[in-house]
């Protein structure tokens, strides 16, 4: 029978939202998956927009190219926004690495969990 937990992204500090510092490829990083075949985690992120301006999110999922790792890509986000979900249960594991960058630096905020499946 597989083990089933939950665990905050890698790339959060106590479950805080992550900052979207970047604005090009390669993206912040948001969460490193678990490591192997055997195992994967399934994604949850929300973002939300601090900014007084509509900005673009684009979510690399796995690695970096495009349009093959894109699993958003410049989606935009309204301004002042609330939580607004982007990544829906997809899973990932082999170590792969979720980033994110957006259209301005720091105003982009992602919140998020991991369901891990062992």
């Amino acid at each position: 029978m597989a083990n089933y937990s939950r665990v905050l992204l890698s790339g959060s500090t106590s479950g805080r939202p992550i900052k979207v510092a970047a604005t090009a490829t390669p993206g912040t990083t948001l969460h490193t998956a678990v490591a192997g075949a055997a195992s994967f985690d399934e994604v949850y992120l929300w973002v939300t927009n601090t900014d007084t301006s509509d900005r673009t999110l684009t979510v690399e999922f796995g690695g970096t190219t495009n349009p093959d790792d894109l699993i958003v890509k410049a989606l935009t986000i309204p301004k002042s926004s609330p939580p607004i979900p982007v990544v829906t249960g997809q899973v990932l594991n082999g170590g792969l690495v979720c980033r994110a960058f957006a259209s301005s630096a720091n105003v982009l905020l992602i919140s998020g969990y991991v369901n891990r499946i062992a």
